[in-house]
């Protein structure tokens, strides 16, 4: 019975010791790989000019409303008391939309980014699976969840290879955790 038992750890250790060497783990700075891609000078373009060209004239689309509604709702006149009214209420709505721009834009901007990024990710996150496959890796961590990991398993060099994206040799500190804005956790 003892024999029975001693060979049935020993197949399960086998087993286990197998099933272990099977599995081999990598990971990448999913960011870090985004941050390197050509497409962001792009992305920074676009978003400039989103900022400086599409924003500025929704803005003034808000004001210019606002300042007709507020002509209106003060000429005592020309203007009846129901059209002043109702003219006052559109005014108040304008007013309302024009305090609260500074967040909308924000919104707005961080729409707009995410939008114009999606793409890219979508590329990177593809070229790692790829990697991953060719490579023989089982699983893929984001390196920011882990404490410890050997350089051997850095995907980012084989991922830009793929990706045709030039690596820069020394990184610092600041590179090394930069990230797009209005991306996180990828």
């Amino acid at each position: 019975m003892k024999k029975i038992i001693a060979i049935f750890v020993l197949a399960a250790g086998l087993v286990s010791g197998t099933v272990s060497a099977q599995s081999k783990f990598g990971y990448i700075r999913v960011d870090e790989m985004v941050s390197l891609m050509p497409e962001l000078k792009r992305i920074d373009t676009l978003l400039t000019s989103y900022q400086n060209d599409t924003l500025p004239r929704t803005y003034n689309y808000l004001l210019s409303n606002y300042q007709h509604y507020d002509s209106i709702a003060n000429d005592s006149a020309h203007q009846t008391s129901v059209v002043r009214q109702q003219a006052s209420r559109q005014r108040a709505d304008f007013l309302g939309e024009l305090q609260n721009w500074q967040s909308s834009a924000q919104q707005l901007i961080e729409a707009k980014q995410n939008s114009l990024l999606q793409p890219v990710y979508d590329k990177v996150l593809k070229a790692i699976d790829e990697v991953a496959k060719e490579k023989g890796y089982t699983y893929v961590f984001n390196r920011e969840s882990l404490l410890v990991v050997p350089a051997a398993d850095n995907l980012l060099p084989m991922v830009a290879e793929k990706l045709k994206v030039k690596v820069p040799t020394a990184t610092t500190p600041n590179q090394a955790t930069q990230k797009p804005p209005g991306k996180t956790g990828n």
